[in-house]
C-alpha cells in the first residue's frame, strides 16, 4: 500500500500539512495522472480520506486517517536513517525539531515492552495460532 514510488512522499507531505491535489503535485513535482493513481490508493486502503473542502464543495482535500497518522513513527524511523546514512555528518537537508519546546527528535530504538533496547538479532517472529 506504501511500497509504490511516490507513496512515501505524499505521506511525508501530508504530514507536513499538504491536503490539496495541486499542492502535492507542486511539492513534489510528479505527473498529475502518477499522483492521481497513488492517492486513490492511499484512500482506498485507508490511509488518507478524501473529503469536500467545505460544504457543496467541488474541490477536496486528502486528509491522513487514524491509520495514516500511525505511519509517523516509520515516517521519522526512515529520515533519520536517510540523514545518518545519505547525507554527509551534521548535513541533513533539514532538522526534525520538537515545536514545544524546540529540541531535536531523539533518535528512535526497538525496546521490549519491558524497556529493554533491541536489536535485530534480539528479535524473532511467533506465528499466532487459531483457537
Amino acid at each position: 500500500m506504501i511500497g509504490e514510488w511516490g507513496s512515501l512522499l505524499i505521506l511525508r507531505e501530508a504530514f507536513r500539512g499538504v491536503t490539496r491535489f495541486d499542492d502535492f503535485q507542486h511539492e513534489l513535482q510528479i505527473s498529475r495522472h502518477l499522483l492521481t493513481e497513488r492517492l486513490k490508493k492511499l484512500v482506498a486502503g485507508g490511509v488518507l480520506a478524501r473529503q469536500p473542502v467545505a460544504d457543496n464543495a467541488r474541490r477536496h482535500e486528502y486528509v491522513l486517517t487514524p491509520k495514516g497518522e500511525d505511519l509517523f513513527v516509520t515516517l521519522v524511523a526512515l529520515r533519520q536513517w536517510g540523514d545518518r546514512w545519505l547525507f554527509a555528518p551534521d548535513l541533513p537537508p533539514a532538522r526534525m525539531i520538537d515545536t514545544v519546546d524546540g529540541s531535536q527528535v531523539a533518535a528512535l530504538e526497538v525496546k521490549s515492552s519491558q524497556g529493554r533496547s533491541m536489536s535485530r538479532r534480539d528479535l524473532r517472529l511467533k506465528a499466532n495460532r487459531k483457537p
